[in-house]
């Protein structure tokens, strides 16, 4: 029987696993590093040579652990408890943070690396003694050396990821979009109701801070349904699916109704902070686009293709058509919804910039 995880626990799991690699990879360079200095004479080799295989096993398994540990705190708690602080503030507290886990970390790790070297109890008195040495020995401070740049490693690539998008960076990292790429993707725009005459209402700085609780509220439906945040433009946020992971369980249509429930729960919190609750309105459209990486002094990776001006075409159309929600109707033939979604046509429509009309469908659930 095959193990099938949501969508979110994939987006976890691929997130996690860098962060054992990261310390894994850094830990094999300082041992390297190390063996190197140590010298170069047939003795010195010899001994490294003979070093025990299994305290080398348990170090980059330790290592490894450590790493993976670090991840799962790093993204599942504290970015958390830190998201709303600045990136000094959130760089010192994490630092003192794992300072304090590495330290007990290494009273754990060590004495029983020594006692597999020895061959010895973890409870001999010899154990704790070289124990003692070694928290006032150059090899401690070689160690600490060694997990502090590991740590700013993971650190520096969880703020990246975090700022940039974990499957942006590691399509950066990969090359994936080096040279152009042709994909199929289906894309959604989706655009605060009335958003002019709420920003008027409530002034730039406290309409910012409403977008971002707004833009917080859909990273969940985003999240279990697939979807790729593209672009924050404003108002608006553009999301994409490759065409597969879109129509699979209807992905992108549930993704919109899970955001607008999201929203809805959440509708006493923004009136009684805000004075107003945000409602949105979306349009779908599917198509071929060239996906790459352009920009010299900024590099990003973006969609080029007539499908994504005819979805914000599409999604303008909502406010005169008095509807939510509008799928392009070749958008509309692909998808087998469910019973409880209410399919309707609104007949041919014309779209700006296009010569021909295109049948667009509503959906109420």
């Amino acid at each position: 029987m095959t193990l099938q995880l949501s969508p979110k626990a994939r987006r976890i799991l691929t997130r996690i696993i860098p962060f054992g690699i990261i310390w894994l990879v850094s830990g094999w360079i300082f041992w390297i590093v190390e063996q190197a200095a140590a010298g170069n004479s047939d003795q010195d080799q010899s001994s490294r040579i003979a070093m025990n295989f299994e305290v080398f096993l348990f170090s980059s398994a330790a290592l490894m652990i450590v790493g993976l540990l670090i991840g799962t705190i790093e993204l599942l708690y504290l970015n958390q408890v830190f998201s709303k602080k600045s990136f000094t503030k959130k760089i010192v507290y994490k630092t003192i943070f794992y300072i304090l886990l590495l330290l007990i970390i290494t009273s754990v790790t060590y004495p029983i690396a020594k006692s597999l070297e020895l061959d010895i109890s973890i409870f001999d008195p010899g154990v704790w003694d070289m124990f003692g040495d070694y928290l006032t020995s150059i090899t401690h401070l070689s160690t600490d050396i060694q997990l502090a740049t590991s740590l700013l490693a993971s650190l520096f690539y969880s703020e990246i990821s975090e700022n940039i998008g974990h499957g942006v960076l590691m399509n950066f990292f990969t090359g994936k979009y080096h040279t152009p790429t042709e994909e199929l993707r289906i894309f959604m725009f989706s655009d605060m109701k009335s958003s002019t005459a709420i920003a008027e209402q409530l002034g730039h700085i406290k309409y910012f801070e409403l977008l971002k609780e707004y833009y917080a509220d859909f990273s969940e439906a985003i999240i279990q349904h697939s979807g790729e945040i593209y672009q924050y433009v404003g108002d608006e946020i553009i999301i994409s699916w490759k065409y597969e992971a879109g129509i699979v369980n209807n992905n992108c249509i549930k993704c919109f109704f899970a955001m607008k429930k999201d929203l809805h729960e959440r509708a006493k919190w923004y009136s009684s902070h805000y004075g107003i609750t945000p409602t949105f309105k979306a349009g779908f459209h599917f198509g071929k686009v060239t996906t790459g990486e352009i920009g010299e002094l900024k590099k990003e990776i973006i969609f080029t293709g007539d499908v994504l001006n005819t979805t914000a075409r599409i999604q303008g159309l909502c406010n005169p058509l008095n509807v939510d929600i509008l799928i392009s109707g070749d958008l509309c033939q692909s998808l087998t919804l469910e019973p409880e979604f209410k399919i309707q046509s609104l007949g041919k429509n014309e779209l700006k910039g296009k010569e021909q009309n295109m049948e667009l469908f509503t959906i109420k659930d």
